[in-house]
């Protein structure tokens, strides 16, 4: 069953999920800091080490326009890095949304993924990062064909 790992990168927080193939399903693991837009290797190393991804699905930033986000030279280098340091083919996926979605996920009522709405206030950052990241890798999941 081939496994993925799905990124939210942002220049300070870095959304990570898993997901497999046979189900195209992903689920939210964690987010990662970026310290001066440094991601966090020794915490994305140890995903790859534990979940050992045949490949990684990385959220690429467009605006509206369809033109890249200005930030996007940061995704492409985080990209090329991820190949780089972990061998893994990597496919980079519009993300336009996907943090849109993942928070008004979390502050629906009832979230399948993770239970009753909090009482009160926004959903923390972290899981809006990770359930983004999520949210991508399905994205691209739903577009493949399934394998048994």
């Amino acid at each position: 069953m081939p496994t993925l790992l799905g990124f939210d990168f942002g220049p300070r927080k870095i959304g990570v999920a898993v997901g497999q193939t046979v189900t195209g399903s992903a689920t939210p693991l964690t987010t990662l800091t970026c310290r001066g837009a440094h991601p966090d290797w020794p915490g994305i190393e140890a995903l790859v080490r534990h979940w050992q991804p045949s490949a990684a699905v990385i959220g690429l930033p467009y605006k509206l326009d369809d033109t890249q986000a200005d930030w996007a030279p940061l995704v492409h280098r985080f990209a090329r890095q991820i190949q780089g340091r972990f061998g893994l083919t990597v496919h980079l996926v519009d993300e336009r949304f996907t943090s849109c979605e993942a928070r008004a996920q979390l502050t629906s009522r009832l979230n399948p993924r993770i239970g009753p709405k909090p009482r009160t206030g926004a959903p923390p950052h972290h899981a809006v990062d990770a359930l983004a990241a999520a949210l991508i890798l399905e994205a691209w999941l739903s577009e493949q064909p399934r394998t048994p």
